[in-house]
Order: C-alpha cells, then sequence, then structure tokens
C-alpha cells in the first residue's frame, strides 16, 4: 500500500527508538466480539488451503507448512470435514485484481511475473489486474473501476467476477459497487485482502509531497491522478464514508486478513509497524486487524505475513535486498490464491442468493 519510498520517509518519521509492541495475536484473543455481522468460515477455508498447500507446494515458490501459513488468532472454529476437490472449477470465475497505493508507480521495478494468474488458469479459473491510478482517491478510481468492468465481454448469464481489492483496491471496490450499481450484475464476490476498509493511521504521517516521490520511482509509469490516495485512507474518512454507504446485498463480501506474527513482519516495515502499533498493537505493518473487515463479511481467515508479503512479491524480483529489507517477504501466493477461488467457488455453490 503505502510503498518503499513511502517507507522510507516514514523510517524517517518514526523514532528509532521506540520498543517493539507486544506481540498481538495470542490464542486466548476474542477478535470478533466488537465486529458484528462477521461470519467466520475460517475453518473450512484452512481446510482448502492446507489441501492446495499439501498437494502443490513442493511445485510452487515459497511453500510453507500450512501451520505456518495462517495465524491461528482467537477460537477458530472447527473445518467442515468435508472433502476438497482439487480439479477442474465447476463455474468459471474471474479473479479482477484492483491493487493498492502507487502500483502503476512500481509495477515495472516488482516485475511481477504473473505466476498466480497462470497457477489458477490450469483449473479452470481466471486472473487478470485491473489498471486504476495508483496515486488518485478512492472516488476516482471507482469510476475507473466501473469503465473497466463494463468494457469486458461477460461470459455467460450469470455473474463471474470477483473483484479483490487488495490495500487500497478494497475501498476503491466498495466505493464502485455503491456509486455504480450497474455493474453489480456482473458481480459474483467482492474480496478484500488485507484491505484498508477503514483506513491506514499510517495514512496521517505522509504528506502528497511525499507520495509524488512515487513518480520518480526507477521505471515508473503512473500519471499524478487526482492526487487524493493518501486522503482516501485516512481512518476519519474511511469510516465516515461507511457510515453514510450502506453496500448492496447483490453478492457476498469476503475478508481475508493479514495478520502477522511480529517475526514475520520484514525489516523495512518494522518502522510503521511499531507506528501502527500505538493506535492498535494488531497490525500488519500498514493496517490495523479490525480494520480490515469488510462490513458483514465472510472471514475467511488470518494470513501469516506482512502487508507487503501477501501480495507484493519484492524478494522474488530483488533477491540482493531481500536479506536487508525483505526477509519476510516470502510467501506461498499462488497457493492462497487457488484456495481463495476454490473457497469462493464452493461458498457461492451453496449459498441461496
Amino acid at each position: 500500500m503505502l510503498l518503499p519510498t513511502i517507507a522510507a520517509a516514514a523510517g524517517m518519521i518514526v523514532c528509532a527508538c521506540s520498543s517493539m509492541p507486544p506481540s498481538p495475536y495470542t490464542e486466548d484473543a476474542t477478535p470478533l466480539a466488537s465486529l458484528p455481522g462477521i461470519e467466520d468460515q475460517r475453518g473450512r477455508f484452512r481446510e482448502i488451503f492446507c489441501t492446495v498447500l499439501e498437494e502443490r507446494g513442493s511445485t510452487l515458490p515459497d511453500s510453507r507448512p500450512c501451520e505456518d501459513a495462517l495465524t491461528r488468532y482467537g477460537v477458530e472454529p472447527a473445518g467442515t470435514g468435508q472433502p476438497v476437490e482439487l480439479g477442474q472449477a465447476d463455474r468459471r470465475l474471474v479473479a479482477v485484481v484492483v491493487p493498492g497505493l502507487g502500483w502503476d508507480c512500481f509495477a515495472n521495478w516488482v516485475d511481477v511475473k504473473e505466476t498466480s494468474a497462470t497457477h489458477v488458469r490450469q483449473f479452470g479459473y481466471d486472473m487478470v489486474a485491473m489498471k486504476v491510478e495508483g496515486l488518485s482517491s478512492s472516488a476516482a478510481n471507482a469510476r475507473q473501476i466501473r469503465d473497466a468492468i463494463m468494457a469486458m465481454e461477460p461470459v455467460n448469464n450469470e455473474p463471474h467476477l470477483v473483484l479483490i481489492g487488495y490495500s487500497k483496491g478494497a475501498p476503491d471496490i466498495l466505493e464502485a459497487v455503491v456509486s455504480y450499481p450497474e455493474i453489480r450484475q456482473r458481480i459474483a464476490a467482492v474480496v478484500g485482502i488485507s484491505g484498508a476498509i477503514e483506513g491506514s493511521p499510517f495514512a496521517k504521517h505522509v504528506k502528497r509531497s511525499q507520495l509524488k516521490l512515487l513518480r520518480h520511482f526507477p521505471g515508473a509509469e503512473c500519471s499524478a491522478g487526482d492526487g487524493g490516495a493518501v486522503e482516501s485512507l485516512l481512518p476519519e474518512t474511511r469510516q465516515a464514508w461507511l457510515s453514510e454507504n450502506p453496500l448492496p446485498d447483490d453478492f457476498p463480501y469476503y475478508s481475508l486478513v493479514t495478520c502477522p506474527e511480529p517475526e514475520r513482519i520484514s525489516s523495512f516495515l518494522k518502522h510503521s509497524y511499531k507506528k501502527v502499533g500505538r493506535v492498535d498493537v494488531r497490525n500488519d505493518g500498514m493496517v490495523i486487524f479490525p480494520g480490515q473487515f469488510i462490513p458483514n463479511s465472510t472471514f475467511i481467515g488470518c494470513v501469516n505475513a506482512d502487508h507487503w508479503a501477501v501480495a507484493v512479491p519484492v524478494a522474488r524480483s530483488h533477491p540482493n535486498l531481500a536479506p536487508l529489507f525483505f526477509d519476510e517477504n516470502d510467501y506461498p501466493r499462488e497457493a492462497l490464491a487457488e484456495a481463495l477461488l476454490r473457497f469462493v467457488e464452493e461458498d457461492l455453490a451453496s449459498s441461496v442468493r
């Protein structure tokens, strides 16, 4: 979300002598008590993700045991015990990923190889990245999301798009589905991954002048946009928007939350982890735990990864930087993408809407 150049500026803001917050994720935590309307389906998602990891793990990058891939936070419900199908998908879902703040400024530097898209296409799904303006407001990007969806050729008569918002991409999507009802009939589901649903406490420490530095990032191809990205991430902005804009109930919403153990925070994010920790120790380096939930959504799982590791493979494309700055950036993202789509497909099939 707040990317390398911004993080560097943050390092100058945060006091280096501040102490690490205590471990925020414990077995006796009760995270859902203050989150009414959230349905907890972590048990079933764990069954699916663990099965995918066991079946594909050795053939995919950054494999790790399932117990290390997901955090057991609070009282997690048991799984269903039902078998997990890993064959061809019954429903051709298309994952449309809306990235976070500044992505078009540093996408060339990260040089993502679309390995998750290649992986899920083997099983009858599809995955595409949506282009939005990384430095623009959520309102401006919502219009771009609307236009991109309306330009897509319908696959069939049933909704097939799974809109996946990473970080700021999540509130961008929510503004789109509220503001443009004409896109709703094409949407099967909305997913937030490490979503800045209630903004980021760190946003108040970032100035527009710092954000503009991203346009000078190596290989950057981003425009200035309307410059409102940081303002859109202020907690007061997001909370006011949520209170004034009930979400449509045309499709289900899912929240995949980042809940890293403290040792899973990369070195480059430790300053912001401490800073955000003054607001809530339960954070991934950029967003706090309760602020990642879409209202009235299904809680899928707690990912044991920091804010970048869950979606931005810096260590893969820049292995020379990994030991110094991105030492905890490894994560089995391809397996996570498959598990997510299989969970959504199964849940859609079992739901009467």
